[in-house]
């Protein structure tokens, strides 16, 4: 494309040449010499343009020359406000948020049965090479250490007492009182605890073995004591405020306080913690478990059924049609993307544009401006084409409008 523009500067000026000598013999060789000085200026002027763009015309270092590796970090600066502000603008990264359905794509996709065994390999390739990594003894031995500096830190008195305090707040000890007292109940029912009880009772009634009333009376205080513990069910089951709840509260309350913050608890634990983590057997336990986990699971990765790969494509599936079926899940998951886009584009949009700016300013002047005339030069060439053309076309026209005012 340079040669064709310079060749039409050429045509241009020899195009000259030839009207300048032949001028005297007819009128219209005015009219070419007109057209082709005008295509020359034009021709020059753009090749100018074009040039200047990416270097100094000739090497003169003519100002308002070189714009572009004169100005490469500004271009870099521009370039990353115009991506940024036209491209990601908060309304218009959430509007294609809000067009892209985000809950919607995700339920479609892991409803499909494909979708369901490809998460399933995905999470068996995940843990073979989990449990590739860590079957190591170097891996074991420091795993080993930090649980066991871990568990020496532990006040196992004190998260005891954390533990329970968790485990009976709102009364949630009320409810396990009433289930043991219902589980004795049933068991107090029971045939054959009923006649232990009376045999056990009988034994003590040794008068009345004589006279052959002993099992009576043992039936009867058997009889009796069933009665008083459903009894005492019933009303528990009715007064929230009856005084066997009350003092289950009070003994309750002074066990979680004595376990937080009695020294003599707390020694009592340290001990117990100290004599499990010296036991022997409780390591060999340990790795027992650990070594029979790893064999499972490496015998059921290995397997082209893997229970563990099915089992994550029927949680996928179940969860896509869930999903599928839950218009309101759904719209409350987009909410909730649409609510924390905002920050994360804002934030991310600021590295973009820092992104964008360091790397145009990395740039070498000299390479960008090459790779830069090599993707866009062949474009720039037709400016200086057309200006020869259209600067003739406009010479022709100067010099007829001349002629014609003459007279």
């Amino acid at each position: 494309m340079k040669r064709i523009a310079f060749g039409l500067l050429c045509a241009a000026a020899a195009l000259y040449a030839l009207a300048s000598v032949l001028h005297d013999q007819h009128p219209a060789w005015g009219y070419v010499a007109a057209f082709a000085e005008a295509a020359m200026v034009g021709a020059i002027a753009d090749w100018f343009a074009v040039v200047a763009l990416f270097r100094h015309p000739m090497g003169l270092p003519i100002p308002h020359t070189a714009i572009i590796p004169s100005n490469k970090d500004r271009i870099g600066a521009k370039l990353a406000g115009f991506i940024c502000d036209n491209f990601l603008s908060t309304q218009q990264v959430l509007a294609k948020l809000r067009e892209f359905d985000a809950a919607g794509r995700i339920a479609g996709w892991l409803s499909r049965p494909a979708s369901g065994e490809q998460l399933g390999r995905w999470g068996v390739a995940a843990a073979r090479y989990g449990l590739a990594a860590f079957d190591d003894e170097r891996v074991r031995d420091f795993l080993g250490r930090a649980v066991t500096a871990g568990l020496g830190k532990v006040d196992l008195s004190r998260l005891m007492g954390q533990a329970l305090d968790a485990l009976t707040a709102g009364g949630r000890h009320q409810a396990l009182l009433d289930d043991v007292l219902q589980q004795l109940a049933g068991v107090l029912e029971g045939e054959e605890v009923q006649a232990h009880i009376t045999e056990a009772i009988a034994r003590e009634i040794k008068t009345l073995r004589y006279v052959g009333l002993d099992q009576v009376a043992a039936k009867l205080a058997t009889r009796k004591i069933v009665a008083a513990v459903a009894r005492t069910i019933a009303e528990l089951a009715a007064e929230p405020g009856h005084p066997m709840r009350r003092r289950f509260d009070q003994f309750m309350d002074d066990f979680v306080v004595r376990l937080k913050l009695d020294p003599e608890f707390r020694q009592r634990g340290e001990q117990i913690r100290a004599e499990l983590m010296a036991h022997p057997a409780l390591g060999d336990y340990l790795h027992g478990l650990w070594r029979e986990l790893l064999a499972w699971l490496h015998e059921d990765l290995g397997r082209g059924d893997s229970a563990i790969a099915r089992r994550i494509a029927a949680m996928a599936g179940a969860l896509g049609a869930r999903l599928e079926a839950d218009a309101a899940i759904r719209q409350w998951i987009n909410e909730q993307l649409e609510a924390a886009a905002p920050a994360a584009i804002e934030r991310y949009r600021e590295d973009i544009r820092r992104y964008i700016e360091a790397r145009v300013a990395e740039w070498n002047a000299a390479e960008m401006t090459v790779e830069l005339e090599r993707h866009i030069g062949r474009d720039l060439q037709f400016i200086r084409i057309n200006g020869t053309l259209v600067g003739g076309l406009v010479g022709l026209l100067i010099h007829t409008a001349t002629q014609m005012l003459r007279g």
